[in-house]
């Protein structure tokens, strides 16, 4: 239960008010109800002639402070009642009584339904905006975490989180709230209409409820387990489909199709018998609530037929129908309960999965107090040492990189390349040294001031699905239609986005999907010109491009390059050919360094590169 109190403290605050409204509509409907129960008395009364009492009319002195008066309050209302419906019948007839019992009957239904439909309109915006809430938290909470996270992370996992287990704690919080504002109110409210027609029998009931309960708590108890278990699989399913979407290609062109299909059914095959499980455990919770429910009106029906048989009774047929009417209106609240609780530890489980994203940490802050940070000079690697968890990837980097220079980085896959360059922008942070732009620690910055000082043009151009104009002007805030079409010149995009269907606005497709790898690649490179950075980050902007592609988009990155502080990482050695310095990794270490003439008499890693190239 304190798990499910934090999810209702953390996610029904904002949805207070409607909380209130939610109560008192409930609390009314109850009443009501009540009310309208009662009539069921007199009717039967009319019908069968069973009460010859002969009731007056009492005048109501009220005093608060009376505590006599409280007690006889119950008799006096039940006394006049009865006196006015004898009063109808001796003035008017039977017939006209029970018809204006009978539209009393339909008013008082009609305030019913109406407070309970109000009761249902108030929940309805804390469902919808409890929903809207955990997804935003989700998606800002993703925006937010370093990529470390993700990387041991399924992609597949968290969008199934997002989806199926944001619907579970949907339904949890709906079911929890109905526990705690529907259900105990109107259980209240009718046991106290019970204990005044007869706290005798009130009292033999409330000896058998929590029997009933127990019962019913016992079969729930391994429910969150295996609820959580089915999550995590539907999550392992979710990651098979994005992979085989994103495989495509690969899975056709190796005939893998049988392969992948049958890997999925397998795991399909476990998410349904984990299904079946939980499935069966919580529709036991119907048949074993209507059970119960029956077992104990059987017993009430055998006890209060004894006290209406007793010599001194007070209770006549007519008021135990009532009061059966009454107890059997607590088994549907009673059966919600205990639905309520079977969602409660489904929602649970899926809390807990999420909150594997919203609890994250991320090692990569903003500091305390923020310093101001600018390139005027250099920007420099200090003793920079890294790794992802044992093993070192970077290992004692020093490397200066003056202001408006090109740097190339060069090197075999699994060098430290990329990873070298990701330090910069706090991708990751070093685990020993520093990296400093102008003698300014870039951890002493903010992510925001750091990162606007670099654009990114990476090997696979990321693309979003919406238009050209949006694409490019990415990041940008008010970016004109004229400043788009320039960034788009520059990097040779204007003519093809102009021979599309709507120019600037036509959409591109999924990750760009309608464009050939050129075409995107220069959108990428019109995205970082209309940033407009002092820093460049290149990595293998060229290497999946044919030779007319390549000699468009090499013409681009000319263009973007120039002026700025741009760092490089190239496989296609011919492209960084007049780079102003050129590094070669080896194992995580800047083994030589030297323009590429320099670096070609060395006779060392960089001319077997270059050899292996030219073979």
């Amino acid at each position: 239960m304190k798990d499910f109190f934090r999810i209702l403290r953390r996610f029904v605050p904002p949805y207070k008010k409607y909380l209130v409204l939610n109560v008192i509509f409930n609390v009314l409907s109850a009443f009501l109800n009540l009310f309208s129960f009662a009539l069921i008395v007199p009717i039967l009364n009319i019908l069968f002639e069973t009460n010859k009492q002969i009731y007056t009319y009492t005048e109501w002195n009220f005093e608060l402070t009376n505590w006599d008066w409280w007690k006889e309050l119950p008799t006096l209302i039940k006394d006049n009642f009865f006196w006015y419906i004898s009063n109808m019948i001796d003035t008017h007839s039977g017939s006209f009584a029970l018809i204006m019992l009978g539209v009393f009957l339909i008013v008082m239904t009609f305030l019913k339904v109406a407070s309970m439909y109000m009761a249902f309109f108030t929940m309805i915006p804390i469902r919808t905006g409890v929903v809207r809430d955990v997804r935003n938290q989700i998606n800002r909470k993703i925006t937010q975490l370093p990529l470390g996270f993700f990387s041991e992370e399924r992609k597949g996992d968290i969008i199934a989180r997002v989806s199926g287990d944001v619907n579970e704690i949907e339904t949890s919080i709906m079911s929890s709230l109905d526990m705690l504002f529907k259900n105990p109110i109107l259980i209240a409210i009718y046991l106290a209409g019970m204990l005044i027609i007869s706290w005798q029998l009130t009292l033999f009931v409330f000896l058998l409820l929590p029997i009933a309960g127990y019962v019913m708590g016992k079969v729930g108890k391994t429910l969150k387990k295996k609820s959580l278990l089915g999550q995590e699989q539907w999550g392992y399913l979710m990651s098979q489909i994005e992979e085989t979407l994103s495989g495509l290609r690969i899975i056709k062109a190796f005939n893998a199709e049988k392969k992948i299909q049958d890997r999925f059914e397998k795991s399909n095959d476990i998410f349904r018998r984990t299904t079946n499980r939980i499935y069966r455990r919580q529709q036991m919770a119907h048949p074993m609530s209507e059970f119960l429910g029956t077992a104990t009106i059987a017993i009430v029906l055998w006890y209060g037929g004894s006290l209406i048989l007793s010599e001194n009774t007070t209770m006549d047929a007519s008021t135990f129908i009532y009061y059966l009417v009454i107890f059997y209106s607590i088994i549907n609240p009673a059966k919600e309960l205990s639905k309520a609780s079977y969602a409660i530890q489904k929602g649970l489980a899926s809390m807990e999965r999420i909150d594997k994203i919203l609890m994250a940490e991320s090692n990569i802050k903003d500091p305390v107090h923020a310093k101001p940070i600018g390139l005027k000079n250099h920007i420099t690697y200090n003793d920079v040492w890294f790794k992802y968890k044992e093993e070192w990837i970077i290992k004692g980097i020093n490397l200066i990189i003056p202001k408006g220079k090109t740097i190339a980085l060069v090197g075999q896959s699994g060098s430290g390349k990329s990873t070298l360059v990701d330090l910069l922008p706090r991708f990751y942070d070093v685990n020993k040294g520093s990296i400093t732009i102008d003698d300014t620690d870039i951890r002493d910055a903010t992510l925001y001031d750091l990162r606007s000082l670099m654009g990114n043009v990476n090997q696979e151009a990321i693309l979003f699905n919406d238009t050209f104009f949006n694409n490019i002007s990415f990041g940008v805030d008010n970016a004109t239609q004229q400043q788009v079409e320039e960034a788009a010149r520059i990097a040779n995009a204007h003519d093809f986005i102009m021979a599309s269907d709507n120019g600037y606005e036509t959409n591109i497709g999924d990750r760009g999907g309608r464009l050939s790898g050129g075409q995107r690649q220069r959108i990428s490179i019109a995205r970082a010109i209309l940033k407009n950075p002092p820093i460049l980050i290149l990595d293998e902007a060229t290497s999946a491009l044919d030779t007319e592609s390549e000699r468009l988009v090499q013409e681009a990155l000319e263009n973007l390059m120039r002026n700025r502080t741009t760092i490089v990482i190239a496989h296609r050695l011919s492209t960084i050919r007049n780079a102003d310095e050129i590094c070669v990794m080896h194992e995580g270490e800047i083994v030589e360094r030297g323009r590429h003439d320099e670096l070609l008499l060395l006779n060392g890693y960089y001319k077997k590169l270059c050899d292996m190239q030219s073979f």
